[in-house]
């Protein structure tokens, strides 16, 4: 079958893709060999380097106690940070212009600043301005500055989701006589958060990996714990760092499995919504008159 995008390769062109991949490996096999002979040569290498990360107190010592602190961080920052979005992105398509302007102020504002600058203005500022006689834990600074970048991202995320959905379909719920609280709650949401589930879970993975960043400010993290504690101790910053990058991946891998899963989860509860019976044209024909007209909303879904 001859593909409609392009043209199958001809003798040729297949020999040339061919070399170019078998030069691409050879370049990347050289890479590694080099990378790999240079970490042999320093010692980073060595069985003494990575003896530490067999024995049990490392574990219950150092990474156990970081994994756990990136990990409630992150799970306390993404619910603040989910909630900040949807508020502030149904603000942002809000009928007001006074909460639209506002609320499109926040969200472009603390998109606009750094991360680092959040988490550090966020620990010092009350500290500086009331002559040091309030502090903000190291917990509560990272999350905050989470929630507010990542929160203003997701709000933008929000606000395009709802704005993707078909407009016949809000036209179609105003129609059987719903209100606009009401038109968002059954019909645009649930169809743009389907949507959006790709751009969340990025965004999350994101937020996950930004809970470094409480490095800044001696927050107890997975890269607290594993660089600046376990490595100075042992003298294997090398070695540390790559075990801790394979903890990240693992997570992130988890984190995007769990969504991947609620997505296909959803998609099937929706199709299985828009298989049941329909409501016949008389329940919706009561919609601006007597009733709610909610028995119409699965065939706009």
């Amino acid at each position: 079958m001859t593909s409609v995008l392009f043209d199958a390769p001809g003798p040729r062109a297949r020999l040339r893709n061919n070399v170019l991949t078998l030069l691409s490996v050879a370049v990347l096999l050289l890479i590694a060999y080099v990378v790999i002979s240079t970490l042999g040569d320093k010692g980073q290498l060595d069985a003494a380097k990575w003896e530490p990360f067999l024995r049990g107190d490392t574990w219950t010592g150092f990474i156990i106690p970081g994994v756990i602190g990136t990990l409630q961080a992150a799970v306390v920052g993404a619910v603040l940070a989910m909630l900040f979005g949807v508020v502030f992105g149904l603000g942002r398509l809000s009928d007001h212009r006074a909460i639209r302007l506002f609320c499109g102020g926040v969200v472009e504002f603390f998109r606009a600043i750094p991360l680092l600058i959040l988490i550090y203005f966020v620990q010092a500022g009350p500290a500086t301005l009331s002559g040091y006689t309030v502090s903000v834990p190291a917990f509560w600074a990272v999350v905050i500055g989470l929630t507010l970048y990542n929160g203003s991202v997701l709000a933008e995320i929000v606000r395009a989701g709802i704005l993707a959905v078909p407009r016949g379909q809000s036209e179609a719920a105003y129609s059987i006589g719903l209100r606009k609280s009401e038109v968002m709650r059954l019909v645009l949401v649930p169809q743009a958060t389907t949507a959006m589930m790709p751009a969340i879970v990025s965004q999350m993975v994101v937020l996950l990996k930004d809970t470094a960043l409480g490095w800044i400010i001696a927050y107890e993290d997975l890269l607290n714990a594993g660089l600046k504690q376990f490595a100075v101790n042992y003298g294997n910053l090398i070695p540390s760092a790559i075990v801790l990058a394979l903890f990240y991946v693992l997570i992130n891998l988890a984190l995007s499995y769990l969504a991947h899963w609620l997505e296909r989860r959803s998609r099937r509860s929706r199709k299985s919504a828009a298989g049941g019976p329909i409501a016949p044209p008389s329940a919706i024909g009561t919609g601006p008159t007597g009733g709610s007209g909610r028995g119409a909303v699965a065939t706009l879904e």
